[in-house]
């Protein structure tokens, strides 16, 4: 059995040209994820989803019971594949997530999905702590342009800026011909 997992982090529906909240470039980040979730479900590894949802029906993005909160069709689970649900962006705040981790005896992670510079960034950092080795595929994430008072930030630095900061100290970063290549 593979110690390998791959966690797939929030590739909903509201994310997408049709959502409340679109991402840039998020056709193409969930394009290579599905490559990715392929292989990883090919190769043996252990595949789980994490999906946002705010907790309350009120909130104006990711609320319950919408569409928004959906999984992307092109990243739908397959049957028997744990679903996360998550209230922060960290994907190991106040879930099952180490508890499914240390339950197949998980010692490697790849991380993919959205928001580069929130979610992802968060789940990488927490996974790193917990003590899984960890890479993130970092064309199979997306984020979004950013402002910071007068600056606006475009998503390519945003997105630029997280990989390198990942890749300087949590783990390693490829892009989705390397993953599936090994």
């Amino acid at each position: 059995m593979s110690t390998q997992a791959l966690i797939v982090v929030d590739i909903q529906n509201e994310y997408f040209p049709q959502g409340k909240f679109p991402l840039v470039g998020i056709d193409e980040a969930a394009a290579n994820a599905a490559l990715i979730i392929e292989s990883a479900r090919k190769k043996g590894h252990t595949v789980i989803h994490v999906r946002h949802e705010m907790p309350s029906n009120d909130a104006p993005i990711f609320t319950p019971n919408s569409d928004g909160v959906a999984i992307n069709e092109i990243v739908r689970p397959a049957e028997g594949e744990a679903v996360i649900v998550k209230h922060y962006p960290n994907s190991f705040r106040e879930t099952a997530l180490k508890e499914v981790l240390d339950k197949h005896g998980i010692q490697e992670v790849t991380v993919i999905g959205a928001m580069s510079h929130m979610c992802i960034d968060a789940t990488v950092r927490a996974s790193v702590d917990f003590g899984y080795k960890t890479t993130t595929v970092h064309d199979a994430c997306a984020t979004r342009d950013l402002e910071f008072g007068e600056t606006k930030i475009p998503a390519s630095q945003v997105h630029a800026t997280i990989m390198a900061a990942i890749e300087f100290m949590y783990g390693e970063v490829i892009d989705t011909k390397t993953w599936i290549a090994r």
